[in-house]
């Protein structure tokens, strides 16, 4: 317990010589560096899920997930720990509070980075649903579009396929109804059309004869119907509508299980659209208050440092500030008075050594 309790310390930059002589201070600040910590940790745990995204499909992803993850959790570990030791407490609260108002909005904007891909986390099953149902909305969206251009590409075709069915469903029909009015001809049915006299007389067979070369007729238009569907299909075929399919839920599942940060991130601000169109209020309270929470724990070090009162650490540590910086001064100016008095000692020096030079040069001379 001992050893964690001096890592939380070194999460919070404490000097721990000058907090031993305060026991009483040791608990309030072993609290700010686990708070440190653990958002560490959540900043680890998000930046590694959305990288898994980034790298997804290559080889090693999660290794390189992994390791980007422990760089930004350590990046977001250093900021906090600097913010929350750069705070100042010998000032006033209002002062405290205009210092602390940048590193609170630096620290807002790293909540709201590191929530969102715990947030796409915690939403996967519903995001996954979602995004099943736009991929199937896509496909067929797309299918539409390419028989719109079909349609438009090749309308005397299809104009000439829709005459033949209709000619050879109307031929087919009257086939039929005169197929039964022979029929009632022969039996002796009476009718507007037969004379009610049972066999097979002269009407009937001029109706039969029709019937025949009618029979051949349909089965040419069946024919020339058929070829033309032929011709139409190999034109679908050509531009690319008979390869079109609609995705299996194999190929849903493994879509979706490739589908990026941005997609996951689209889908889950399109959870709290219902189907008709109206925002789904309860889903996104739930998606807007997680986030805010992410980002609360994000700012939870700062608030922490921000709400304690200034206590005896905190008064030793500026005591000895003030003291190290007087010291600096002093030092600064006990040098600078002795380079004062050295000034004349060196000029003295200075010019017996040219003196001396220029005796050398005359004797030479």
């Amino acid at each position: 317990m001992n050893s964690i309790n001096h890592f939380f310390l070194y999460c919070a930059g404490i000097h721990e010589e000058t907090l031993r002589k305060y026991p009483q201070e040791h608990n309030k600040y072993v609290a700010i560096g686990a708070t440190i910590f653990f958002t560490g940790l959540f900043a680890s745990l998000s930046g590694g899920y959305a990288m898994y995204f980034v790298f997804s499909g290559t080889y090693l992803d999660w290794l390189l997930a992994i390791v980007f993850g422990l760089i930004w959790g350590l990046m977001i570990f250093n900021m906090d720990r600097y913010i929350v030791l750069s705070m100042n407490k010998s000032k006033t609260g209002s002062f405290q509070f205009l210092q602390a108002l940048p590193r609170i909005l630096l620290a807002i904007l790293i909540g709201v980075v590191i929530s969102r891909p715990l947030e796409l986390k915690i939403f996967d099953k519903e995001i996954r649903e979602n995004l099943k149902t736009t991929y199937i909305a896509n496909e067929r969206a797309k299918i539409d579009s390419l028989n719109i251009i079909f349609n438009k590409k090749y309308v005397f075709e299809l104009n000439q396929l829709k005459g033949l069915i209709a000619e050879r469903d109307s031929l087919d029909a009257n086939i039929k109804t005169d197929r039964q009015k022979l029929n009632y001809e022969i039996f002796g049915n009476k009718t507007t059309e037969t004379s009610g006299v049972i066999g097979y007389g002269p009407y009937a067979k001029r109706k039969e004869l029709e019937l025949e070369k009618s029979t051949v007729y349909l089965d040419t238009l069946r024919s020339k119907v058929m070829a033309q569907e032929n011709n139409i299909r190999d034109k679908q075929r050509v531009e690319g509508i008979l390869n079109q399919k609609g995705l299996s839920n194999a190929s849903l599942d493994s879509a979706v299980n490739l589908a990026g940060f941005a997609d996951r991130n689209s889908a889950l601000g399109n959870l709290k659209i219902k189907a008709n169109g109206k925002v789904d209020q309860a889903t996104e309270n739930a998606v807007t208050f997680i986030g805010l929470l992410f980002i609360f724990l994000e700012c939870l070090p700062v608030f922490v440092k921000l709400l304690s009162g200034r206590d005896a650490y905190d008064r030793q540590i500026r005591n000895q500030k003030t003291i190290d910086e007087y010291e600096s001064d002093v030092y600064t100016t006990t040098e600078m008075a002795a380079i004062d008095h050295l000034k004349d000692a060196s000029v003295d020096i200075s010019i017996n050594k040219r003196l001396k030079k220029m005796n050398a040069e005359i004797e030479e001379v």
